[in-house]
């Protein structure tokens, strides 16, 4: 999984933990303090990752927001963020304009703290992630012209990864996309028209914002474990009458969006990593160790559409008795995709722990095979048309031969793509009149 967080966002869920903060780890920050002499104020904590605390800031040289990620003083994670400022320095200078796709680095810098040099960097702030409005979708999937906007964005930004910087993402998944604005208008600073802080709140300012912290995140434990005791009982019958929530009005929604996160990326020529992607968007090739490039970005972003018009997961393996995660892995993409090629199966360095030499899996032998339209209309109710039409676009994308996927450049071609809008937007609303009318 990847170490460091949105470039923009960082993890939002529990906390980085007090324990951190100490030499080599993180730098502790308070609303008001001040940047790059001053040049950029502090606001409000953003998340956290592995590496660094992002924290939302105010840019008093442009007047505009930033979101700032500082890393961890100690060496290996000074070394992580140089590697990042050099790939997101490439990527702003190929992209003056500002619009390939892909969060923009507006400054970095070091900055001395009581635990050590932390290195800053200054990213244009963005909104919320993918998984975020997967999330407030209710695992839902969404309309398919709202699909189609958002893997436009991704797609453009892969060509121009791949096609001019030769830099493959490694991470991409819906964490690592995030929207151009907040889905709650009231939460992004310039909509919502609050005024910067610039100086430090009255009263106490070292207290104040660590005891808010710590009773927002007890709060937040508390509402978390109501919810699952209210989960439980509907599980045990004492929800029966409930009527399911509507489904949600995302009309004021922007979906353009951004490709963060350039922790893990690397120059083609240059593979940092042998085993690379969060767990459920990694390609076979990586699991095999059969060598991986542009085409593994090709397989996670398909996860990740996936996932946009399903609400779920394409794949979401678990260790069971006798098997791996790997090998519960591969097993769901053959019963999906069908059978992995021989040729592919075993060719890779752990290809021997996983297949025998006719390229069946070791131990997991009985497979249920299916395919990806039938999926889309059996579990998650597609008409025939949209299922054939959905699964046309993304099953090229998901070859086990990643010789045979097509780029991101190719996939922009698409017919299923280049749909107008304007007709798609009109079929979901007679698609909406219909399903009221049955109500």
């Amino acid at each position: 999984m990847s170490g460091s967080p949105s470039s923009s966002s960082g993890s939002e869920e529990e906390d980085e933990g007090f324990d951190s903060y100490r030499k080599g780890g993180y730098h502790a920050v308070r609303i008001a303090d001040n940047f790059s002499a001053g040049r950029y104020i502090a606001q409000k904590k953003l998340g956290w990752g592995q590496f660094s605390t992002v924290w939302l800031a105010y840019d008093t040289e442009s007047s505009k927001y930033v979101a700032l990620k500082i890393q961890k003083s100690a060496p290996q994670f000074a070394q992580a963020a140089i590697h990042e400022i050099e790939i997101l320095s490439a990527i702003a200078a190929g992209d003056p304009s500002n619009d390939k796709f892909v969060v923009s680095l507006v400054d970095h810098f070091k900055h001395a703290g009581p635990n050590g040099q932390h290195l800053c960097m200054a990213l244009e702030f963005l909104g919320d992630s993918l998984l975020r409005l997967i999330k407030y979708n209710r695992y839902k999937g969404l309309e398919f012209h709202r699909v189609r906007e958002i893997s436009r964005c991704i797609l453009t930004a892969l060509d121009y990864l791949h096609r001019e910087l030769r830099i493959i993402h490694t991470d991409l998944k819906p964490e690592n996309i995030l929207l151009c604005s907040t889905i709650n208008p009231s939460k992004d600073p310039i909509r919502s028209g609050v005024t910067p802080i610039l100086e430090k709140p009255e009263g106490n300012p070292n207290g104040g914002v660590v005891i808010s912290s710590i009773e927002k995140r007890l709060k937040q434990r508390a509402k978390r474990a109501v919810a699952r005791i209210s989960e439980r009982r509907i599980g045990m019958g004492g929800g029966v009458g409930r009527t399911p929530k509507p489904p949600r009005i995302l009309d004021g929604i922007d979906f353009t969006c951004k490709v963060v996160d350039f922790g893990n990326a690397c120059w083609a020529d240059r593979p940092i990593a042998e085993e690379i992607q969060t767990r459920q968007y990694r390609a076979p090739e990586v699991i095999l160790q059969s060598g991986y490039s542009f085409a593994a970005d090709m397989w996670s972003f398909a996860c990740t559409a996936f996932e946009l018009a399903t609400g779920e997961m394409m794949f979401a393996p678990k260790t069971g008795q006798g098997f791996s995660e790997d090998e519960d892995h591969l097993a769901m993409m053959m019963e999906l995709l069908g059978k992995i090629p021989r040729k592919i199966a075993t060719s890779g360095a752990r290809s021997k722990e996983y297949f025998d030499r006719y390229g069946d899996l070791k131990r997991i032998r009985r497979l249920k095979y299916g395919s990806l339209d039938r999926l889309l209309v059996d579990k998650y109710k597609f008409s025939d048309t949209d299922a054939r039409e959905l699964a046309g676009f993304l099953s090229p994308m998901l070859d086990f031969d990643p010789d045979k996927r097509p780029t991101a450049q190719q996939c922009l071609q698409h017919p299923w793509l280049n749909v107008d809008s304007e007709t798609s937007k009109l079929n979901a609303g007679m698609n909406n009149l219909q399903i009221n009318a049955k109500k």
